[in-house]
């Protein structure tokens, strides 16, 4: 059906974005994780999917953070700009900046939460030695 060819059209969309995209279910289990976001963390699809997204790959001290900006936007609440950290499979600690859009069914329930992140490691750093010159 047309549904289905859609739903499809905006997986693959969803899978080769030029940025990160998770989604969690109502519970905070990983059941999206797209290329970028594959590469930048180094988790694989098997890795993640259908694990809790914030005990398993939140740093401690953010985890009460990201776990109220998830339950806000299971509430219809979306957040925008959130930044905080993620530590690789390698155990190297990135910054995200990341959008939290409620997701909901044909009926408008809402069944989860997709993030948009972008990885600002880098511009952080820069800021960061910017900041140094000028002390």
């Amino acid at each position: 059906t047309a549904r289905l060819a859609q739903e499809r059209e905006y997986s693959k969309l969803i899978d080769n974005a030029n940025a990160p995209i998770f989604g969690v279910d109502t519970f905070g289990r990983v059941n999206v994780w797209n290329k970028c976001a594959r590469k930048i963390v180094g988790y694989t699809l098997d890795e993640v999917m259908g694990k809790n997204l914030v005990q398993e790959f939140i740093t401690n001290e953010y985890k009460d953070a990201v776990s109220t900006v998830l339950n806000l936007a299971l509430q219809g609440q979306e957040t925008a700009n959130f930044e905080f950290p993620l530590i690789t499979k390698h155990g190297v600690r990135i910054e995200v900046l990341l959008n939290a859009t409620t997701r909901r069914d044909e009926q408008g329930h809402v069944i989860g939460v997709v993030g948009i992140g972008q990885d600002i490691t880098g511009r952080i750093a820069q800021e960061r030695e910017y900041s140094k010159l000028i002390d």
